[in-house]
């Protein structure tokens, strides 16, 4: 403060008394104090924060608008964004148009600018490369791009600063975090407040409204009176519009979150270890469809999980402050630790990859904080690749060395493992070759059964296992002939040879030599005479238009003579792209 007024005293030096009491009480203003640059500074940096560290915010599906409390500060904010990430990804939005006579009556020190000045240097630059839209000034037509923006790519338009525009019907789903700086009340609060309140995802089930001005009282009393006019006699939801701390709701979704997980697994057979695990997740490998009867149990485990993580990634920073002991705290790491571990598992066990994308940001967060790990070291490079790929690339032996460490020590838990990938290989695959991956499917009950009867040793199960799953993964087998060389010609080779009632093949009526088919293989020549047909006869956009589809069904009854047969091999053609 001594500086303060010192500064005051020589720059006033030449004026009276009644002079100098005015200019301090125009800029000893609360106003003038609080927009001063270091709290400014610091409002910034808060924000800039929160981008690289809040769920939605730093994952970039969702981005935040700045409430100011003038046309100026919203330009000095937007001035200090220029310094940060931000530049180019966010916009000034307020009721200002820039027109020259806003500063011809200006006067300015020789090394300073008023703030008039200031806001209209600032727009006169952000303006300067934007070309105005017929009927609209160039104000208007940047306003819009900047909305549009913010609406349907937040990752490109993080932020907006406001003053008092965009606070009543602007409708962005994206928008998560509001951030005050500015005295509200009454109806404009509640207004504001209301802008994070549109849910796009699963991933936002609220939004966040971050205070500077100390305006908690007033949001309670807004929303309190302005809730209770809503219209409740359309039935259905209660229209309530709430307000929840953060910590304690953040508490209550973490508690929740981990009980459904811990709920998941209570069915889980003693002592529940990984094997017992991936036979309630996965189901018996000997039964052909229990991989997708459990199906549900896993999909359940994925998603309480993602709901787990993002719980966690909320509070993680607070967990002290939501009332939790450090004896809770260490609790809570210990069994998110223990159940993204066991989410490895299952989803190496069933051969499922989840796509992880739309969470990276709140997993890094989690990791980077939490997890403590070595220097990453490269182990290979098949780092992301399916476990029957990896059999296929590196060898069986290598593949198992990539499974998670608890479970590579396990010769069930392992043999079970490569089994249910093998199977939802086949699984997914089958439709588009029905006869080939039903041989697969009974090769792989065989070898089942074979190895918990134990007619084979270990390393003999492993070596069959591994030549299986890389006829499965390859899609065909090795002796397969070389005008196969399509998925859907080798997919109506296999089909046809497994022989159906009124399908004549000594009728076949091109020859074997228009074919350049060795031998006198009739199955390979009605192959390649129906894939002709087909690619001949096929319109544009068949699919799914029963007119056109009845084209190529005549086709193969052209070849067939025989409806039911016709209607076999149509659901093979229905299935590949080349057709």
């Amino acid at each position: 403060m001594k500086k303060i007024d010192a500064w005051f005293d020589s720059h006033t030096k030449g004026l009276n008394d009644w002079q100098k009491a005015a200019l301090r009480e125009q800029w000893g203003t609360m106003q003038n104090v609080l927009s001063s640059k270091s709290r400014m500074h610091r409002v910034v940096a808060d924000i800039v924060f929160d981008f690289s560290d809040k769920p939605r915010l730093s994952n970039q599906r969702g981005n935040a608008i700045l409430v100011a409390s003038s046309i100026y500060e919203a330009c000095k904010y937007f001035e200090l964004f220029q310094g940060t990430p931000f530049k180019g990804k966010c916009a000034v939005v307020t009721s200002y148009n820039p027109q020259t006579p806003d500063i011809t009556l200006e006067e300015i020190g020789a090394n300073s600018e008023t703030d008039k000045q200031f806001i209209y240097n600032t727009y006169t630059a952000l303006l300067q490369n934007v070309a105005a839209l017929p009927k609209k000034s160039k104000t208007e037509t940047y306003e819009d791009q900047a909305k549009k923006l913010f609406k349907e790519q937040p990752a490109n338009m993080r932020l907006l600063v406001v003053v008092d525009k965009l606070l009543t019907g602007f409708d962005a789903p994206s928008c998560t975090y509001l951030y005050i700086d500015k005295r509200m009340e009454d109806h404009g609060l509640f207004q504001a407040i209301c802008r994070t309140n549109r849910l796009d995802g699963d991933d936002k089930d609220f939004g966040y409204v971050v205070d500077y001005k100390d305006l908690f009282k007033k949001v309670e009393k807004a929303i309190a009176v302005y809730t209770s006019e809503l219209d409740k006699s359309a039935g259905g939801a209660d229209p309530e519009v709430l307000m929840q701390d953060r910590l304690s709701k953040g508490r209550e979704r973490l508690d929740n979150a981990l009980e459904t997980v811990a709920l998941l697994c209570e069915p889980v057979a003693p002592p529940q270890g990984e094997l017992e695990h991936i036979h309630y997740f996965c189901g018996n490998t000997e039964i052909a469809g229990d991989l997708k009867t459990h199906e549900t149990q896993r999909v359940a485990l994925y998603k309480a999980m993602v709901a787990l993580v993002r719980a966690y990634a909320n509070i993680s920073d607070d967990l002290d402050n939501a009332g939790y002991t450090p004896a809770d705290i260490l609790h809570i790491k210990q069994a998110i630790d223990r159940y993204l571990k066991l989410r490895e598992t299952i989803r190496n066990a069933a051969g499922e990859k989840l796509d992880m994308k739309p969470f990276e940001a709140d997993m890094r967060h989690l990791i980077d904080t939490y997890i403590e790990a070595s220097e990453p070291r490269t182990i290979s490079p098949f780092e992301d690749m399916p476990l029957l790929e990896l059999i296929v690339k590196t060898g069986i032996a290598s593949a198992i060395n990539s499974l998670p460490a608890g479970l590579k020590g396990n010769k069930e838990a392992v043999a079970e493992t490569i089994e249910n990938n093998v199977r939802s290989k086949i699984i997914k695959e089958h439709l588009n070759d029905p006869a080939y991956y039903s041989k697969m499917s009974a090769l792989l009950d065989e070898l089942i059964a074979a190895r918990k009867a134990k007619a084979i040793e270990y390393e003999e199960y492993l070596k069959r296992v591994a030549e299986l799953a890389k006829r499965v993964e390859a899609g065909q087998a090795d002796d397969t002939p070389e005008q196969l060389n399509t998925p859907g010609r080798r997919a109506l080779y296999n089909l046809l040879r497994q022989g159906a009632s009124g399908t004549d093949l000594l009728h076949v009526e091109q020859s074997v030599a228009h074919y350049d088919v060795a031998g006198s293989d009739e199955v390979m020549v009605l192959t390649l005479k129906i894939d002709e047909a087909v690619k001949h006869a096929r319109p544009d956009g068949w699919r799914g238009v029963q007119t056109k589809e009845s084209v190529i069904k005549a086709a193969l009854y052209g070849i067939l003579q025989n409806m039911d047969e016709v209607e076999r091999i149509f659901l093979i053609i229905q299935k590949h792209k080349e057709y």
